[in-house]
């Protein structure tokens, strides 16, 4: 069992950034695979950013490929998402996700059985 608990979201303008955090417990935080999804009210929960248990590979989804970063400290087990030049269309919930995962997969998630609460992200135009 992981447990996952989100922090950082909350109210920015357009353009303001915004860091979530992740504290995961419960397995060797360095063989999960992290994931950040989010959703918007009516729509799917959709992949942000994943980050591989030793750091080394990321992804991104297009729409916030250059704005957002993902990066992970093994020690304290816990996973960041850097949201810089926030957008209107960024609203929603977002997610932590965990597992062991394997990378061609870990942007689906399906692949994840372990998820935070949600935090809402609210960016005001």
């Amino acid at each position: 069992q992981v447990q996952l608990v989100e922090s950082g979201g909350g109210l920015v303008q357009s353009g303001g950034s915004l860091r979530l955090s992740c504290a995961a417990s419960g397995r060797t935080f360095s063989t999960l695979t992290m994931g950040w999804f989010r959703q918007a009210p009516g729509k799917e929960r959709d992949v942000v950013a994943v980050i591989g248990g030793s750091g080394d590979s990321t992804y991104y989804a297009n729409p916030v490929k250059g704005r957002f970063t993902i990066s992970r400290v093994n020690a304290k087990n816990t996973v960041y998402l850097q949201m810089n030049s926030l957008k209107p269309e960024d609203t929603g919930v977002y997610y932590c996700a965990a597992d062991q995962a394997y990378w061609d997969t870990s942007r689906r998630a399906a692949a994840y059985n372990y998820w935070g609460q949600g935090t809402q992200v609210t960016v005001s135009s």
